[in-house]
Formats: C-alpha cells, structure tokens, sequence
C-alpha cells in the first residue's frame, strides 16, 4: 500500500496538482455567468474533471519533454521525472490517459465541447515544444490556461460568447505576465542552453516591464468583460482588486528577485479565488 501511496505521491509532485487553482476559478467564473448562476452538480463534476485531466495532460507531456533540460537545471533536478521516481514510459502512460479523459469528458458534455477538445489538447501540448524555438512559449502558456473561461461558457451553453473570449483575454495576458517574472528564475540556464525565453533574450529589465505591459492588458480585458456581460458592483471589485494584486506582485518582485515564488504561487492563487468569489456574490446580489 505504501509504494502505491508514494506512488500517488510522485504523480501528484509532477505536475503540481495544487497549481491546478490558476485555471479552476476561471472555468467556473465562466460557468457561472453562462448559467446566471448556479449550473449544476453534474456540470460542476464534468468541469473540475476536465480542468483537472487538460492540466495533467498539459505537464505530464512537459515534463517528459522536458527531461533532459530539468536534470540539467539545479531547480528542476530533483523533480520526479529526472531523479528516478518516475520513467519515462510511466509518465507517458499519465499523459496519454488524462487526454482520454478529457475527450471523454467533453464528449458527455456536448458536441461542441467534444469537437474543441482536440485544438485544446494540441495548444496544451505545444507548450512543451516552444521554447526550443521562440520565445513566445510565455504566450503559448497563457493562450492554455486562457482556454478554460472558453472550455466553461461551451459546456454551459453550447456556444462561445463574446464576454467569455474578453474574459479568457484577460487570463491569457495574466498568465503570460505572471510566466515571464516567474521564469527570471531561469535566466542564466537559459541564455547558456540556448533555450528561448524573453529574460534570456532581452534581460530582466525588458522582462519587467513585457510582464507590466501584459498585466495591464489583462485589466482592460477583465473590465470589457464585466461590461459586456453586464455584471455588477461586486464583478468591477474583482477586477479592482485584481490589479492591486498585480501591482503587488510586480512589487514583490522588482524588489527582491528571491521572492518571485511567493510572487507567482501565493499573489495569483489568491487572485483567482478573490475573483471567483465576488462573481458569486455578484451574481447572488443581483
């Protein structure tokens, strides 16, 4: 029983299951605002699956991608994929079984969802190829994460609105921005591998100030979405409090390099849970 729970264990340090918090809030922001309100415990349960199964299946294939790089890399070397807890066929087998399911979890929700599951997974697996070639990676990450607001209003009504391409704009643009102070980290890695990223190629300053740009991006974005989809006070708070939390985290970053975990895992975490929470409560006080 033991090997099996160290087993689990593994799996779960992998792909980071709890960092599965920056696109499950936006699913069910998106679900939430289709529905005008509450959608169901059956869509809730085909949601959080299929949230859950796109990201494994997203850094399953990252990290065996990726093998050779993390165990060059003193960050990532002790990461199951490279230090010998997991082979490579193993994680490939992970992988392969969450795209199952994801499939089949949008071929219960309805043809449109069935029909997009396909794009959706060859975008999520793109990422793990980009950086071996352009240093657009950071979009392609965002562009990923961005899906889920699309993946959410399709399982609700079978159509993607213009409120929800808005809304997965602003998370695009916010996961873009977050990846490129997150990956400061690798700078010097990079730049000496010959891996493409915005740091290794124009420096921490250009970085900062990309991240800045797309972090603003991101506010526009969430503000057309509250407007057209004609939420209210609570909906405006959340993109209010969204962009004193981005101004925080460039804060926290600009001033000590050291602290971008902090910046990256606790400041967007919050974010998304803060947002959903005031859609709720937008939705309830109307």
């Amino acid at each position: 029983m033991k090997r099996y729970i160290d087993k689990i264990r593994d799996f779960n340090e992998l792909v980071m299951f709890e960092h599965s918090i920056f696109s499950l809030p936006f699913i069910f922001i998106a679900m939430i605002v289709a529905a005008d309100g509450w959608f169901g415990f059956v869509l809730l349960i085909f949601g959080v699956l299929a949230a859950i199964s796109a990201r494994n299946f997203a850094m399953g294939l990252n990290r065996f991608a990726d093998r050779d790089i993390d165990a060059l890399n003193p960050r990532t070397a002790s990461r199951p994929n490279v230090d010998g807890r997991l082979d490579a066929f193993s994680i490939l087998i992970f992988t392969l079984v969450n795209a199952f399911v994801f499939i089949a979890v949008a071929y219960m929700i309805n043809p449109l969802a069935f029909k997009l599951s396909f794009p959706i997974l060859l975008v999520l697996g793109s990422y793990s190829y980009f950086k071996r070639f352009s240093s657009l990676a950071h979009v392609v990450l965002g562009i990923s994460l961005g899906l889920a607001p699309i993946a959410g209003v399709v399982a609700v009504s079978g159509e993607i609105t213009p409120w929800s391409v808005l809304l997965s704009l602003g998370v695009i643009f916010w996961v873009a921005g977050f990846d490129l102070l997150y990956s400061l980290q690798d700078m010097a890695f990079d730049k000496e591998r010959g891996l493409h990223s915005i740091p290794s190629k124009y420096g921490s300053d250009a970085t900062l100030a990309i991240s800045a740009f797309f972090h603003m991006l991101t506010i526009l974005f969430w503000v057309m979405f509250v407007w057209v989809a004609g939420l209210g006070e609570f909906a405006y708070m959340a993109v209010l409090l969204g962009a004193f939390m981005l101004g925080y985290e460039h804060y926290i970053v600009r001033k000590d390099f050291t602290k971008i975990d902090r910046a990256f895992f606790t400041v967007n975490g919050y974010l998304g849970i803060i947002f959903f929470i005031l859609i709720i409560l937008d939705k309830v006080m109307a």
